[in-house]
């Protein structure tokens, strides 16, 4: 499915409405409003001309070649994409290509939008790290304490790994817990969904191996969605368990919507799992080599790890309000020296929920994320007010990210980024 040229001049920029998730809504969620639309400048629809007919392999390539997005969609059986281009530390321009579902006809298939939600894999981590950072400045958890002290409905099991050093909120946010289970493969529409502790244990109907320590705690880096899951559970603990006054479940979305969703005004995103039925309309299908996948999309109960429906636009307000924190100018979930915790770079390069990489004003943090069916890249310079997200709606997703990524890198000529030089001028689409 090739997307049509002219939605290229038909961005839409949403400036959101209002929307919160109060307790009673995590039930019957409030469906998200529709975005107003804003046409871009001259100036800026050259460079969304220049990004999408300036695709590029990566630095290592034989030959420098621009690229079309359409091309390279089809190329990869991706039928939507959804980009949004951070610029003097604002969203600059966000704009969808191609369509939610491949196969359904010119006349019955719906457009991506701005606004369309797709479900962002892995990178639901940094922001679900902003959350429990939130609680460590509250005072609710110690970012270094054993998080045994803490976990209330499961404990993280002792073995000859623990005898020492113990699992710490910190080391499960830098992937350096020792714990196993790197990612989680969600469960198909019609499948019974484990609960949380199920996941944890590996017990049926859980699909993955039981959550582990397998390296001694602080040694080693190994990315582990099932140590990002072990924290999902300790918020849940802490938030239901505070003052040491057992009270009920407090669900892991609301805790998201209130530390982090609804305080920077993520307006188009929720951790409810399975995906509410009224959002539904307004979510992309995801693919499997171009096809949709059975029942549309899997859940996700690992929320932390994998459970987030979100939109270009919402995880580029994210990586702003990071960008804003740690020059101390918006401080509205975390302070300045939590955020620069966050964007310390440790093993791996791993900072606290984000990979950091690039030196002095190169400086970016990021994350990609791979859920069945869709597959998302974020980045975003700490000080130079640049970055991007995209989102896709099929297999392959990263690599067309990684392309798409370059060509705003080109374009914007963000310092540092690895992409290959010299690189031949863009010349704008034909409107034709």
């Amino acid at each position: 499915m090739r997307m049509k040229p002219i939605a290229v001049l038909t961005a839409l920029i949403p400036i959101f409405a209002g929307l919160t998730l109060g307790t009673s809504a995590l039930i019957r969620p409030t469906t998200p409003p529709p975005p107003s639309q804003a046409s871009p400048s001259p100036a800026v629809k050259k460079k969304i001309e220049a990004v999408i007919n300036g695709l590029l392999l990566p630095p290592k390539a034989k030959k420098v070649t621009l690229m079309k997005l359409d091309d390279r969609m089809h190329f990869y059986k991706i039928p939507g994409v959804s980009i949004a281009v951070i610029n003097d530390g604002k969203i600059e321009w966000a704009l969808g290509f191609g369509v939610k579902e491949a196969g359904l006809g010119d006349l019955t298939s719906e457009p991506v939008t701005a606004d369309t939600f797709f479900e962002a894999g892995s990178i639901s981590k940094p922001v679900a790290a902003m959350a429990a950072l939130r609680l460590v400045q509250e005072g609710l958890i110690d970012l270094h304490a054993n998080v045994n002290d803490k976990l209330r409905t499961w404990k993280v099991p002792d073995n000859q790994f623990t005898q020492t050093n113990k699992v710490t909120l910190g080391e499960l946010l830098r992937h350096t817990a020792g714990m196993t289970v790197h990612g989680f493969p969600g469960y198909p529409a019609g499948s019974q969904i484990p609960t949380l502790v199920e996941v944890l244990n590996g017990a049926k109907p859980a699909n993955t191996a039981p959550v582990r320590v397998e390296t001694v705690p602080g040694t080693v880096w190994k990315y582990s969605g099932g140590g990002y899951t072990v924290m999902q559970q300790l918020l849940i603990d802490v938030m239901s368990n505070r003052q040491g006054v057992a009270s009920l479940e407090v669900p892991f979305p609301k805790i998201l919507q209130e530390k982090v969703i609804g305080p920077i005004k993520m307006e188009h995103s929720t951790y409810i799992q399975p995906l509410p039925q009224n959002w539904q309309s307004g979510a992309a299908t995801g693919h499997d080599a171009g096809k949709p996948i059975k029942g549309k999309y899997h859940t996700y109960p690992e929320m932390a790890a994998a459970g987030l429906w979100t939109t270009p636009s919402d995880l580029a307000i994210y990586a702003i309000e990071l960008q804003k924190s740690l020059a101390g100018t918006s401080n509205r979930v975390l302070s300045q020296a939590t955020t620069k915790e966050m964007l310390t770079p440790g093993l791996g390069s791993w900072g606290l929920g984000l990979n950091i990489t690039g030196q002095g004003e190169s400086t970016r943090f990021g994350h990609d994320g791979v859920d069945y069916g869709f597959e998302a890249l974020l980045v975003a310079y700490e000080t130079t007010g640049q970055g991007a997200v995209i989102m896709t709606n099929g297999t392959n997703g990263v690599s067309l990210c990684n392309e798409i990524m370059r060509g705003i890198a080109n374009v914007y000529q963000w310092p540092g980024y690895p992409y290959p030089k010299p690189i031949p001028t863009p010349r704008p689409q034909s409107s034709e």
